[in-house]
């Protein structure tokens, strides 16, 4: 789990502005710890620079109206030496390409904002901070319960440590890692690249099944200018990004055949060839691939090459789900609880002994991102309370009715007590138990804990649906959604409804 990032975007253009804050929040969105600010001039740019301290900036050069973009970024580069400072060139401003690169620039985007560009920026900035965080150093195997992110001290973590130092040691032989969704695949294949030879250079990820086919070859291989239509400048595919890093292949099963050929030789030979162009480029990558579908069954099918898969588990790699291993349930709720409470400025919550058992009993489908997503969930809600049995959401509920050591009342009982039932963080359970003569009222928020609360139950009721939602709260869509959103509250929509509105 890499921190939460404070991110500014400083933008000259209202429309460009738009662009790429709707790119850069797509590409937060499963990492809802992240801050986003935006600027529209110099001045608001430095406030943001100065309120707080700042790990990424996207600054336009031609944000200041003096049209002094190089000199700007010369001088934030030394004033702000600790923020990652992203370039962003004009269109029709090439000739300042050579220029930035010249002044060894950590990375630099073009315009239009592309999603996938962004998306390796962050990438790429993030990895470098999370790589050289002290939380994140390189720690002793013995007795700790954290590897580069990865939390757990129960035997199977232990060796699951310990292997992924012994592979990181060969940064040459590709890894096929395996696990069931939510167990933090990608979090294992960070800890090998940044654990081996490999750590300063880039670390690229690409998930297979989120790229529609047409365009995943040139996200992987990149393209020649006039290769299709549209193509009107060449493009770095990612492969040549993790030149003497690492690629990460998410989901590799639901890559297409035609593009399984052309990694393949990528393994074989150690180069490829961008679409359009008529020479091979060597490169130098290790690959780590990763599923959570049986790629044997997949083979036989004839879905999956075989000589590919061969090439691609070298060295397999089981990452334990979470079920295996509920005895880190306790460790991972205090690191979740810290993340979304002391980190975010609120007040901690506690779980109370029975809920700890319901939690241990409770099945987990989604491993570590479900659990993640359930703190996230109670942080929000129940901000310094100690959360009992009657607080849990309602898929928790046969948990609590099979676990042994926790007294509860039958399901129709339990479904019968009011959800939420203390509305305010001084521990009301009506107005009328309200100490208005001790001092205690704090009307805003005890107004803002009963809009979340009224926001959460209209979306239950809908399913997760928005739009029915506002209709229910006689909100407008686009209100429920700033409300949401200033409530952290998008990202908690999967503990509604699988088909839940998104949009």
């Amino acid at each position: 789990m890499q921190r939460s990032l404070t991110i500014v975007l400083a933008e000259s253009n209202r429309e460009d502005l738009e662009n790429a804050t709707e790119l850069i929040l797509n590409t937060l969105r499963s990492n809802s710890g992240c801050i986003l600010r935006k600027a529209g001039n110099e001045e608001e740019l430095l406030s943001c620079l100065n309120k707080k301290g700042v790990d990424i900036l996207f600054l336009d050069l031609l944000l200041p109206a003096s049209n002094r973009g190089l000199t700007l970024f010369g001088t934030l580069r030394k004033q702000f030496a600790q923020t990652i400072i992203i370039p962003v060139i004009p269109e029709g401003a090439d000739d300042l390409i050579k220029t930035i690169l010249q002044l060894d620039t950590f990375f630099y985007l073009k315009k239009p904002y592309h999603p996938a560009e962004i998306e390796v920026a962050l990438k790429r900035a993030s990895e470098k901070i999370f790589h050289s965080s002290p939380e994140h150093s390189v720690p002793d195997l013995s007795g700790q319960s954290t590897f580069y992110g990865i939390i757990g001290k129960s035997p199977c973590m232990v060796r699951l440590f310990d292997l992924i130092a012994r592979i990181a040691e060969d940064d040459f032989s590709n890894v096929l890692i395996r696990g069931e969704s939510g167990t933090g695949k990608e979090l294992v294949a960070k800890a090998i690249h940044f654990h081996s030879r490999r750590k300063n250079n880039n670390f690229v990820p690409v998930n297979c099944a989120a790229i529609p086919d047409d365009l995943l070859e040139s996200e992987l291989f990149g393209h020649t200018k006039g290769a299709f239509t549209g193509a009107a400048q060449n493009k770095i595919g990612r492969i040549q990004y993790a030149d003497g890093g690492t690629l990460f292949l998410d989901e590799i099963g639901d890559m297409k055949a035609s593009l399984q050929a052309k990694l393949l030789r990528v393994l074989q030979e150690k180069e490829f060839e961008p679409v359009g162009a008529l020479k091979a480029t060597p490169v130098d990558t290790r690959v780590l691939a990763a599923t959570h579908c049986d790629l044997e069954q997949l083979v036989k099918e004839g879905r999956f090459r075989e000589d590919l898969y061969y090439r691609l588990s070298v060295i397999p790699l089981n990452v334990p789900a979470l079920k295996s291993r509920k005895e880190d349930i306790p460790l991972l709720l205090e690191f979740f609880i810290e993340t979304y409470t002391k980190k975010r400025g609120r007040e901690p919550i506690s779980f109370s002994k029975q809920v700890i058992s319901v939690l241990m009993n409770y099945e987990w489908r989604g491993n570590v991102r479900e659990l993640e997503n359930f703190v996230q969930h109670m942080c929000i809600l129940f901000s310094g309370k100690i959360i009992e049995i009657h607080d849990l959401p309602e898929k928790f509920l046969s948990a609590a009715v099979n676990c042994p050591e926790t007294p509860v009342d039958t399901p129709e009982q339990v479904q019968s007590t009011p959800r939420n039932p203390h509305l305010f963080s001084k521990n009301p359970t009506h107005i009328s138990d309200l100490r208005w003569n001790e001092g205690q009222i704090d009307f805003n928020e005890l107004i803002n804990n009963l809009e979340t609360q009224l926001i959460m139950q209209a979306l239950r009721i809908s399913g997760g649906n928005k739009k029915e939602a506002a209709r229910l709260l006689n909100l407008k869509r686009t209100t429920l959604l700033e409300k949401m959103k200033k409530k952290e509250l998008i990202g908690l929509l999967d503990d509604f409804s699988e088909n839940a509105d998104l949009k």
